[in-house]
């Protein structure tokens, strides 16, 4: 069986040009299709050629000078790829929107635009843009020169030297990291890896990096480095401790379908009682799940472990407290 000739992913929007102008029924020519399109007779031969094998019922009319197709109906998008792809590619342009202040940012769309271009749906052509959407969530933009210096350590395992300012710290301190992943959590990227002053793993939030740069310094990948591995099965974004702990939250009144309609953890049990919902999981990540619970504000109660119900009712006192002043 003949193999078929692979396609360039750069030829792709020019593909799906010459099935237009055929299946419009003007009898373009190789010629005209070339001047139109702005490149060589040549290629547009190949690719007709190409999509001859993909089965596309192209002839040539000697009378007219030019390509039509023998079945009218044919179009290339239901033979070439599926309307799962499309779909796909169309939401993966909705999608970008969560990496618009990065720097890669503008060279992925570019590339997304130039392959989704020609899969248009003709009676819909603004629907995954348009009606599939990412609401906007407070994000923060990247330095270009830190996020190219981290991307190039992770590709060549180099370790990293920036000055870095910590949460609770007053001003920027050195540090040596070597790179394992980038972090997407909320809005903000993060990089998370092993820094050797600690001799720990930690996680740095971009923004507060600076004068990053690449040493000769080279490390090797452990076989446990994978940020998820380290959550151990719950989904409660990044920052992730040592320890595990068992957690049982109950949830009431409108947060207990909310509870209910998620995955918090591999290991979650939901159970209903008259009240509400309780949920019960482990999960390493003790500071996101305090968090989570805040959240929901009068309507979500911990009972166990007894640290997070310590933990709970001191920003409750605390919320008190500035409740009085206010």
């Amino acid at each position: 069986m003949e193999t078929r000739k692979r396609l360039p992913k750069t030829a792709l929007p020019r593909i799906y040009y010459i099935d237009e102008q055929i299946a419009s029924g003007t009898y373009p020519s190789t010629k005209k299709l070339a001047k139109e399109y702005d490149t060589s007779m040549s290629s547009i031969s190949r690719d007709i050629d190409y999509l001859k094998d993909l089965g596309a019922p192209i002839e040539y009319d000697t009378q007219r000078r030019g390509y039509y197709y023998s079945k009218k109906t044919f179009r290339l998008p239901g033979s070439f790829t599926t309307t799962e792809n499309i779909q796909a590619l169309g939401m993966a342009k909705t999608l970008l929107s969560l990496y618009q202040d990065t720097p890669l940012y503008e060279a992925a769309r570019n590339l997304l635009e130039s392959i989704t271009a020609p899969l248009v749906d003709r009676n819909n052509p603004g629907l995954y843009e348009n009606r599939i959407v990412v609401p906007p969530v407070a994000s923060s933009n990247v330095n270009p020169d830190t996020w190219n210096t981290i991307t190039l350590g992770l590709k060549e395992n180099k370790v990293i030297a920036f000055d870095y300012q910590g949460t609770w710290d007053d001003d920027f301190k050195p540090r040596r990291v070597r790179p394992y992943q980038l972090l997407f959590d909320t809005g903000v990227w993060y990089l998370y890896g092993y820094a050797e002053e600690r001799k720990a793993i930690r996680v740095f939030a971009l923004t507060r990096i600076q004068n990053a740069a690449l040493t000769a310094n080279t490390f090797t990948l452990p076989p446990d480095y994978d940020y998820c591995s380290r959550a151990d099965g719950s989904n409660f974004g990044i920052f992730a401790g040592e320890k595990k702990y068992r957690f049982s939250v109950a949830f009431y009144e409108a947060s207990a379908p909310w509870v209910r309609e998620r995955r918090w953890a591999g290991d979650q049990v939901i159970e209903e009682t008259e009240d509400g919902t309780v949920i019960t999981f482990t999960s390493t990540q003790y500071d996101k799940v305090l968090e989570w619970v805040l959240s929901r504000g009068c309507t979500a109660q911990p009972m166990e472990p007894q640290k997070l119900v310590e933990d709970w009712k001191w920003h409750i006192n605390e919320m008190r407290k500035l409740a009085r002043n206010g």
